[in-house]
């Protein structure tokens, strides 16, 4: 089950990581070609929600991976999992049901590591 844990905390955390980077370093009009939903936020929150992203790639597996906080794994999950229902309720709103399954499997996939890594696999 630790492989299991290993591998689905490292495709998260790229994914995250690179959907985190282009949210951050890209401007809004860039962004907005391809993701509707940034029109309906500032700039700030669209960096900031990038930023966000990109911290919780990096927590999904570098604690882990260094042995240095451990604790902050499942937490990082946690936070992405959040981040995953609320992209979801954002795309309902918007009309956009078409993209709230890629929202649904990402937030399994963070919640099957924040609860495994509390519970009986954590470090």
């Amino acid at each position: 089950m630790n492989i299991a844990l290993w591998i689905v905390a490292i495709v998260l955390g790229v994914a995250f990581l690179a959907a985190g980077l282009l949210k951050a370093t890209q401007p809004k009009a860039k962004l907005a070609e391809n993701m509707a939903w940034v029109e309906d936020f500032s700039d700030g929150t669209v960096k900031f929600i990038g930023w966000a992203e990109v911290l919780g790639g990096i927590g999904l597996v570098l604690p882990a991976a260094v042995n240095i906080a451990p604790i902050l794994v499942p937490i990082a999950a946690t936070c992405l999992a959040v981040t995953m229902v609320l992209a979801a309720i954002v795309h309902l709103r918007r009309g956009e049901a078409s993209k709230v399954p890629a929202n649904i499997g990402l937030f399994a996939l963070a919640a099957f590591v924040a609860v495994m890594r509390f519970g009986p696999n954590a470090f």
